[in-house]
């Protein structure tokens, strides 16, 4: 049985998308995993870059054919390697599909966008949270606890890709600060997609730890330059 190369980011909610997509699949065992550190800047190696150009992670190469961005590898495992239990996850029918592909689109240009705009931004600048940018975040979460009333999952009444997706990022959210209890319906879909989906709390447990600390190394490291600096302009 051949193997699928897994170049992945310690940490990284898209690279856990496709970890949890994998356990989902039943295939997470024929990843090989290649684990890049960015903090010593493994990702712009050469040999990496000759892999993918952009120099992002995930990226898959399953027998010569090479694929990066989360969604789309997601996308393409299910195509490949989903059977009739899994086909709830990326179903044929166009119109259920397409509004996957509106929860995944959502994730990306709002909810998880705009999360990475409020948390991430002040840990890289070492600038203090936005309480805009904390609304911003607020709205996207009201946006999906709309999507989730009178529904089951993200889409209907069957886990889908869209669901292993959004919990992930409001995974990311509550281990940085819980403020996603406030909205009833996201939290009792959560729980039910812990429930659901295979080896979420093994992948989501390590996730976490590794998270934590990937960001106590940035908050470090923005600490030290901002040190370094003012030492310079003090000189």
């Amino acid at each position: 049985m051949s193997v699928i190369d897994f170049y992945y980011l310690p940490g990284s909610p898209p690279c856990i998308f496709v970890e949890l997509t994998g356990a989902a699949l039943g295939i997470d065992h024929r990843f090989r995993y290649h684990s890049k550190d960015m903090r010593r800047n493994e990702t712009l190696e050469e040999d990496f870059i000759k892999i993918n150009p952009q120099h992002t992670a995930p990226v898959i190469i399953d027998e010569g054919f090479t694929l990066w961005e989360s969604r789309a590898i997601c996308k393409y495992l299910v195509a490949k390697y989903g059977k009739e239990e899994h086909k709830n996850l990326y179903p044929a029918d166009i119109k259920t599909r397409a509004v996957i592909d509106q929860r995944l689109d959502f994730d990306l240009g709002t909810l998880y966008a705009r999360f990475y705009e409020y948390y991430y931004w002040q840990i890289i600048d070492g600038s203090p949270l936005s309480e805009n940018r904390f609304k911003m975040v607020q709205e996207a979460l009201g946006f999906l606890n709309s999507f989730l009333e009178g529904n089951k999952f993200a889409v209907g009444s069957n886990m889908t890709l869209a669901d292993l997706n959004l919990a992930v990022t409001i995974e990311t959210m509550r281990i940085t600060d819980n403020y996603v209890q406030q909205y009833p319906n996201i939290v009792r879909w959560f729980e039910l997609v812990k429930r659901t989906a295979p080896k979420f709390d093994e992948i989501l447990g390590k996730f976490g730890k590794d998270h934590s600390e990937a960001i106590e190394y940035y908050k470090e490291a923005t600490f030290m330059e901002r040190a370094e600096q003012a030492r310079l302009e003090k000189s």
